[in-house]
This record gives C-alpha cells, structure tokens and sequence, in this order.
C-alpha cells in the first residue's frame, strides 16, 4: 500500500465554528438524519463540547506511521478523523499521540477504533471519542494510507474540510454549506427548549400539554 497526502483542506470559518460550538448535537438530532457518527463512539473525558475543521486520514490496522507524519501537518482548529479500515484490534492513538495533536493546536480527534493511555489522554485534557480501550498497539512499519481522502467511521462518510460538532452525546459531521443554517436554527430551537422547561419547573405546565402529546392520546381515547 503507497501513500496519498492531498493538500489541507480550507478550515471553517471561525465566527461560524463560534456558531455552532454553542449548538448540542442532540438539538441537531430533532430532525437531522444524516451525519451522525455511531453511537458506539464515545467521549474518553466527559462534559466536552467542541468544533472544528475535520482533517481525515486512513491507516491499515497495525500500523501508525502516516498517523505520526500527520501531527506535523495539523493546524490550530484542525479535528482529526480517523479511520481505521474497520480494525477494531490495535490501538493507533495513545499518549505520544494526544501530546503531539495538542501541541499542534487540534480541537480533538475521532478514532473508528480503540485507543490506549487512558490516564495521558485524561491528564492532557485533550478531547478524545472512539470506541473504547486496548493494550494492543500500532508499530511504525510504514504500511501506507491516505490523509485527506474520503473516509467511513462510525459507519459514516466523512470528507476532509468538513465542519464536526462532538460532545458527550456524539459526534456528528456537517458539510461547511450546511453550518451556519443548521447552527441558527437549532440555537432558537434550544432557546424555546429553555423557556418550556422553565414552564415545567415553575408554572406546573404539564409535559404532555406542551408537546401535543397529551391531546393526542385524549383524543385517540375519546375515539374508542
């Protein structure tokens, strides 16, 4: 397997990164369908919300040479998208890694696969989802890959340039034409979320009265 390194992608704007680092994924959830990294990539530190510029690169499963090469590319607000061409074995990203990607400036990284040095990436603060844990690890045997190419993770396509949103309920990815749109609509969609859940706390407004639900089921009752 040869390499392929396409240019850097343009990154996002930061006024509209600004937008929709103020956006929950889940709001985006409501009525968006397409984008979403499965669930079983999950956050290795809690309570992180953050936004960036996906830089994706693709590497076979024991090895991690091109992943090095890469922190060497990696700008400030750059999101880093690996995919692991579905080895689920071998962990590509660990301390060495996550100190590397910091001192670069990346915003945090996704790995379609497990990591290892839990305890390094905590400790570095450095904002991490992927598909859990292990001891196995990646060597530098120089096997190939791609940065910058169209990939697949978390059973979703990803292309390099891309706007991506992570949080503690997942990650999802945004063609940059798709941001800010997307980003207004689901802040007033949260702005009137805040104003019926502060109903629900202090005006003994009832759930079900709010959403429609309650009528609904009132009237499939009332019907027999």
């Amino acid at each position: 397997m040869n390499y392929t390194i396409n240019p850097m992608p343009p990154q996002i704007p930061q006024d509209t990164l600004d937008l929709l680092a103020q956006v929950e994924t889940a709001t985006l959830g409501h009525w968006r369908h397409f984008g979403f990294l499965h669930r079983s990539i999950q956050p290795l530190i809690p309570r992180r919300r953050v936004v960036g510029t996906a830089v994706t690169i693709a590497i076979p499963g024991p090895d991690s040479t091109l992943l090095h090469h890469l922190m060497g590319m990696i700008r400030p607000g750059d999101f880093i998208i690996v995919d692991r061409l579905h080895d689920d074995r071998h962990a590509c990203w660990g301390g060495g890694v996550t100190v590397a990607a910091k001192a670069a400036g990346a915003a945090g990284a996704v790995v379609d696969g497990p990591c290892t040095d839990l305890e390094e990436i905590v400790t570095s603060d450095f904002p991490m989802w992927c598909l859990g844990m292990s001891p196995i690890t990646t060597r530098i045997y120089d096997l190939g890959g791609a940065i910058n190419v169209p990939v697949s993770v978390g059973n979703t396509a990803v292309m390099p340039g891309w706007a991506v949103l992570a949080d503690e309920s997942g990650v999802l990815v945004l063609p940059p034409e798709d941001v800010r749109a997307e980003a207004e609509k689901a802040i007033a969609t949260q702005t009137r979320g805040k104003v019926r859940e502060a109903s629900l706390r202090t005006d003994g407004v009832k759930l079900g009265d709010l959403s429609g639900a309650s009528a609904k089921v009132l009237a499939k009752l009332a019907a027999g």
